[in-house]
């Protein structure tokens, strides 16, 4: 068991719950040159999907590989959810690789191409940390829908199928702790498109832990509940995602997929003009109809470039979604052209302690020709066909 000087914010004689640990380590290049130092506290939630982002480089896939095993660190310490994994004092007693019960998905599938896909799944199975019962099996091929491909090998799959065997291989295992270090990163972006239903689905059905490294702030912004930004080696930020991937001081370079994070549930879907209606503390929003059911709830991005502001409300647009909004704050945008304007809806849908909140990206001289201040009142614009899902 640990002790509280391996987890200092654990109660006593008990690790705290969540993912909770500590790496130190020096990183180095190819000529052997000290690069920056991998220093990371983590205090992570034990549910739901934490995601890593950061440029490359930032040292996240080291800090996977340190959770893992298989990155040598030996002054680290982690719990996930109670369970001691690796002791800072006592390195004699940290769980080797294989006795970590995890699973890991990488860059690249990894099948053995000599197996058909089921083989692959059944040699997973039989290393499972607990029995898999045939139940969990079928439902685990029907999470990643794969059930057509069992008797395919590698050679004869797309890279986004073979992706989800991998993931569903990874499943069988009965992990604790679910590490995907750039899953998509190797996929077209077809294929992205292709399999990120599924990541949804499973971030949906499971309750085991999952720590997803991406550079991709689309599969961020759609999987992860909390979010840990990264650079040189540090966490420089960490929180809710959709809070943190709403700001407009985002600490990482966006350029264009600057916006925000929105939760918003299905309230009407019409089926002539195949959209859904779909509302949030701030009103609501008329999208491409992707099946989801009334009462169910999704994510929406709303990108900064794809907001317009008027004075007055405009009726004589194609565009569907406009909201009323008050200008909350003008900051500088790095492009010394454009400014950026945080807006909080504030028509009667909105709700008098909805958090949430709206950046629009337009020119110096639009806000100068509208004399647009702070506080001031206006209109947001946003095409139906802009929103990000």
């Amino acid at each position: 068991m640990a002790s509280e000087r391996d987890f200092p914010d654990s109660a006593p004689h008990l690790p705290a719950r969540g993912i909770v640990g500590h790496f130190h380590l020096p990183m180095q290049n190819d000529t052997g040159d000290r690069r920056f130092t991998l220093d990371v506290k983590l205090d992570l939630p034990g549910r739901g999907v934490t995601g890593i982002f950061g440029p490359s480089g930032s040292g996240k896939t080291t800090l996977l590989r340190c959770i893992a095993g298989l990155q040598s660190c030996d002054n680290g310490s982690l719990s996930v959810n109670g369970e001691p994994w690796q002791f800072a004092h006592n390195p004699r007693k940290t769980l080797a690789v294989h006795r970590r019960p995890l699973g890991f998905v990488f860059q690249q599938p990894s099948l053995f191409p000599h197996l058909s896909a089921e083989q692959n799944l059944t040699f997973a199975r039989k290393r499972a940390w607990q029995k898999v019962s045939p139940t969990e099996y079928d439902q685990i091929i029907a999470l990643m829908g794969i059930e057509h491909l069992l008797r395919q090998y590698p050679a004869a799959l797309s890279g986004g199928e073979q992706q989800r065997i991998a993931i569903a291989r990874a499943l069988l295992v009965k992990p604790r702790l679910l590490l995907m270090d750039e899953p998509l990163a190797s996929l077209d972006q077809m294929r992205k498109r292709e399999i990120l239903p599924y990541l949804e689905k499973l971030h949906r059905a499971l309750d085991t832990p999952i720590i997803y490294v991406s550079h991709s702030v689309e599969e961020i912004a759609r999987l992860a509940d909390h979010l840990l930004l990264m650079d040189s080696g540090k966490i420089q930020r960490q929180g809710p995602a959709a809070s943190i991937l709403s700001r407009t001081d985002f600490p990482v370079q966006l350029g264009d997929d600057l916006g925000v994070l929105i939760q918003a549930r299905i309230a009407e879907r019409n089926s002539e003009w195949h959209l859904a209606r779909a509302e949030f503390d701030g009103g609501h929003l008329w999208l491409r109809d992707s099946g989801e059911a009334a009462g169910e709830f999704i994510r929406v991005r709303i990108l900064a470039r794809d907001i317009s502001l008027t004075l007055n409300e405009d009726t004589r647009s194609s565009i569907l979604n406009r909201l009323p909004v008050k200008v909350q704050e003008i900051s500088a945008d790095r492009d010394p052209a454009m400014v950026l304007l945080r807006l909080q809806p504030s028509g009667d849908q909105a709700t008098v302690h909805g958090e949430s909140h709206l950046i629009a990206r337009i020119t110096r001289r639009s806000l100068q020709e509208l004399a647009i201040t702070e506080g001031s009142e206006l209109w947001a614009q946003i095409k139906s066909v802009a929103i990000v899902r």
